[in-house]
């Protein structure tokens, strides 16, 4: 099976990564990679929201599979272009991935189909919202419509905050386009987890849990990122909880889908809060998480490209899914001043000198002049796994001593 994947961050390298391990795979293609991805993958020269590109490159190279792994090329409907000239194409539709690609539609199709989830309301007007942003109480969750890269959801805890983030977004476009409407939503108290799932037509299979932390600084203090690390499993998901969101959510989810008609086949990555009346819903992504995927498929036993052909062909329900009994920990390295405004071209040292148990997933890394150096905001994260996720941050923290960049920074509180 020759394979193309689409896409250029840490997700990816994890997806390459376990499909470079599995049998019936001839070769992969990752469009555009980066430096991490090349020691598994060949990489193209090629945007990842490059649609025609991608495609031609598709039929050209006679690729079996290709998947798809960040949002925005979902968003542009790079499933429906593939599957209009017949080629297999793993991941959610254009009009299912607007799950993800709009708060609003998701939190209307949350609310129809009575999966809990906060109040809310949205706003195209700006004044309108600045009215009426108190009747939510503080903190209040406030929320880019649109694609925002992970970062466009602020928290702010009183009225002359939320003011500055409503014009931020709506009048300054912070978000560019993202912000052109806005939801204004009920702060929801509890602990923070989410699930990741395999769906097809008939069938929702939810993954192993992975805890996720989004705040750049330790204790969950400071702006969200993209994800500064996982552990899996979450210590959170025990059985009865995992029952009671596989019924509530997961499954009126995809009773959901029946109803509305959409065709939905890929990765839901479902965020939740866990509070005092139970799981309730934060929002939908239509793919893998990043950084959830570095730690869970780090765990899955079963063969990605079996699972993801058997979606495609609605077959999910035949497939027995499994996972190792030992736990995962990876913890992300950024660059200074992520997630604002930071500097790229930092020379990377000391991954040589890992051990040879730790595996290491690029998120922002690129080649120049023979050296490995920094090329986004999460730059690497680094990936063990143990018999407990103590035990396996342990070993993460130890060997991260070894690495160095300028700048670099990391929390060190995760899975500990």
């Amino acid at each position: 099976m020759r394979v193309l994947v689409v896409g250029g961050g840490g997700r990816e390298h994890a997806i390459c990564w376990k499909l470079s391990n599995e049998q019936n795979i001839e070769a992969i293609f990752c469009a555009p990679g980066n430096a991490g991805i090349e020691s598994v993958a060949k990489c193209i020269r090629i945007g990842d929201s490059d649609i025609d590109e991608l495609l031609s490159f598709a039929k050209d190279n006679a690729i079996d599979l290709t998947i798809v792994g960040p949002e925005v090329p979902l968003v542009k409907g790079i499933v429906d272009a593939f599957e209009k000239e017949g080629l297999r194409i793993f991941g959610p539709n254009k009009n299912c991935a607007q799950l993800e690609g709009s708060k609003a539609f998701s939190k209307d199709f949350m609310i129809r189909h009575n999966i809990p989830t906060a109040k809310y309301k949205e706003y195209t007007d700006l004044d309108e919202a600045i009215i009426e942003v108190d009747s939510f109480g503080y903190p209040v969750v406030i929320k880019a419509d649109g694609l925002a890269a992970g970062k466009g959801v602020v928290i702010p805890t009183n009225k002359e905050e939320a003011v500055a983030n409503l014009r931020e977004m709506m009048q300054d476009k912070k978000f560019g386009d993202a912000g052109n409407k806005i939801v204004i939503e009920e702060f929801l108290k509890g602990t923070e987890t989410s699930i990741l799932a395999f769906v097809d037509n008939n069938t929702i299979m939810p993954m192993v849990s992975a805890k996720d932390h989004k705040k750049i600084y330790n204790y969950e203090e400071g702006p969200n990122t993209g994800g500064m690390g996982t552990f899996s499993p979450s210590e959170i998901y025990t059985d009865e909880l995992a029952e009671n969101i596989k019924t509530n959510v997961l499954d009126a989810t995809l009773e959901g889908f029946r109803k509305d008609n959409l065709n939905y086949k890929g990765i839901l990555f479902v965020g939740l809060m866990i509070t005092e009346d139970g799981p309730k819903v934060l929002e939908y992504n239509t793919r893998f998480g990043d950084p959830e995927t570095q730690s869970v498929l780090f765990r899955l036993d079963t063969d990605l490209n079996k699972i993801m052909n058997a979606i495609i062909d609605n077959k999910l329900s035949e497939i027995e899914i499994n996972y190792k009994n030992e736990e995962a920990v990876c913890v992300m390295l950024t660059s200074g001043g992520y997630p604002d405004s930071y500097e790229r071209g930092k020379i990377i040292t000391g991954i040589q000198n890992l051990d040879k148990d730790i595996v290491v997933f690029h998120s922002g890394t690129k080649m120049v002049d023979g050296n490995l150096v920094t090329n986004g905001g999460r730059v690497i994260g680094i990936t063990a796994k143990a018999e407990t996720v103590k035990d396996a941050a342990a070993k993460v923290y130890e060997n991260i001593k070894k690495i160095s960049f300028e700048g670099m920074h990391y929390r060190t509180d995760i899975g500990v």
